[in-house]
């Protein structure tokens, strides 16, 4: 308790819950308020202008002091277009659920934040501020859109899908990540940062492991902008008292003002607990202490007997207790401890993919993508459309010994086989029932896909075997037990699937549908 008692008196500015743990301002201090009205959420930024999101996506309009200065801006990222499989990975405000957009075919990571939780609103705020106007840029997670659904009362963030996880997961993994291949990375994050700090004039105030993701191409991004703060002149600085408080800097945690230094003291700590496998500081005497420990005690330094003199230098820069005297992004790309493993080899694709399971990775691509390709078949005609974006004008069908080229030739074929499966009524219609799903490599980046099962007289696509299930699909126990009385036939499908134009996007080269018996 005196450690408790000593950190209370010294943060005299900052507010404690019971158990002691800080507690930030109250909500609103940048959110002008929000009205509900019947499917639109209406956020109002003092900063940021106004957002309108509904089902349809959501439009921000920015008003300035002329007509000149006011600017629109409009994402269509409907929840109608959305195909949503099951969650993957939460945090204290938000679900990461994974998703399939319908038009485009691409996997996509869906974030989802209850917009009647007051203290969410200015992080939903922050992520689209923050994400729509830096939506392309190296280094940071992609911005696809965004959507409020009404009866989840919940946005959803649409967000580029990194399949191998977080830094998070690389150190669980691997216990530890080496000197060059966290080179490599910083050279891919530091300018991202950068950008972030010089051209947007954010401070992100969250930089730590779990919200640096990793794909199996090799990259490296920034992520998580729920508690940006925005600078918009050079003697801006923040006040408030929001984030992880284990990476903070010292001035954050004195309720001192701060600016884009608070980012380089939490880098230095991310990078030093990859490289060592442990957070710097003990976190066994609870969080007062813990934050008692970066006020006072010096900073932490790895091993000099361990790791180069280069990564020693690279990490006392950042760690610098006196904010002023840490170096900005554009020193760090220009430290020893980057130019030193420039000419090093270092394959950062083959070391992420070290770290997961391959075939556990494509066995969740080819689960979505075989429900997702079944779901159109049976949608309504709105959505029968995006078949046809599914293929490419080399891509190949084949069936009844028949081969199909060409986007026209293939939809034209698969509508006539949707009709006959559709027959004349509800009680005729015949539905595909899932039982087993295979898959492999195909290329150096496609993924082939093994679909058998039944032909049954049903109303809906069923999916028997454990695999993941789109929202609103029933789950193994509500199928009905004796399902297979209904079978009419079987059915094998095979489709090799490459990447399309954009990340994350699939396109049928070929396919083949056998059917079994009848």
């Amino acid at each position: 308790m005196a450690a408790l008692e000593e950190l209370k008196r010294r943060l005299r500015p900052l507010s404690f819950d019971a158990d002691g743990s800080g507690a930030p301002p109250a909500a609103g201090a940048r959110d002008g308020g929000e009205v509900l009205e019947g499917g639109t959420v209406n956020l109002l930024s003092r900063t940021s202008g106004e957002y309108k999101i509904s089902e349809q996506g959501f439009h921000k309009r920015k008003a300035g002091q002329d007509k000149a200065r006011s600017s629109e801006k409009a994402y269509r990222c409907s929840s109608r277009e959305m195909h949503i499989f099951g969650s993957f990975a939460s945090g204290s405000s938000s679900v990461i659920h994974r998703a399939i957009y319908m038009p485009t075919h691409r996997i996509t990571a869906l974030k989802k934040i209850d917009i009647f939780e007051k203290e969410r609103r200015e992080q939903i705020l922050n992520e689209l501020g923050t994400l729509s106007e830096a939506c392309c840029y190296p280094g940071l997670v992609e911005f696809h859109g965004a959507f409020y659904k009404a009866n989840s009362g919940a946005i959803y963030f649409a967000l580029e899908y990194m399949d191998c996880g977080s830094l998070a997961d690389i150190i669980r993994i691997k216990k530890f990540i080496p000197e060059p291949v966290l080179a490599h990375m910083l050279a891919k994050v530091l300018p991202a940062l950068r950008y972030l700090h010089e051209v947007k004039h954010v401070v992100h105030r969250d930089i730590k492991p779990a919200n640096l993701l990793v794909n199996l191409k090799g990259d490296v991004k920034i992520s998580d902008f729920g508690v940006t703060a925005g600078l918009h002149d050079s003697a801006s600085t923040c006040a408030a008292f929001v984030g992880t408080v284990t990476y903070m800097s010292p001035e954050r945690i004195r309720n001192s003002s701060y600016s884009y230094a608070a980012d380089i003291w939490s880098l230095g700590l991310t990078v030093l607990e990859c490289a060592t496998g442990r957070f710097p500081y003990c976190v066994n005497g609870g969080l007062s202490d813990l934050m008692l420990q970066i006020l006072d005690d010096p900073s932490p330094t790895p091993a000099k007997y361990v790791y180069s003199p280069e990564f020693c230098s690279f990490i006392s820069a950042c760690l610098q207790k006196d904010a002023d005297a840490r170096p900005t992004c554009e020193q760090l790309l220009s430290h020893p401890f980057i130019n030193q493993y420039k000419k090093t080899s270092v394959d950062l694709a083959a070391y992420f993919k070290s770290s997961h399971d391959p075939a556990e990775i494509l066995w969740q691509i080819a689960h979505m993508l075989a429900v997702h390709y079944y779901l159109i078949f049976y949608g309504s005609y709105k959505v029968w459309r995006y078949m046809k974006t599914f293929y490419r004008e080399e891509s190949v069908f084949s069936f009844l010994g028949e081969e199909h080229v060409g986007q026209s030739d293939i939809f034209r074929t698969l509508s006539r086989i949707r009709k006959m499966l559709k027959g004349n009524g509800p009680r005729g219609k015949i539905v595909h029932v899932i039982e087993k799903v295979r898959c492999c490599a195909h290329g150096e980046e496609g993924v082939a896909i093994g679909v058998s099962g039944s032909f049954t007289v049903g109303n809906e696509l069923l999916v028997c075997e454990d695999g993941l299930r789109a929202e609103g699909m029933p789950s193994s126990n509500e199928v009905p037990f004796n399902i297979m009385s209904k079978r009419i036939g079987r059915f094998r499908e095979e489709f090799f699937m490459v990447p399309g134009n954009a990340m994350g996007c699939f396109i049928i080269s070929r396919q083949k549908l056998h059917v079994i018996e009848t």
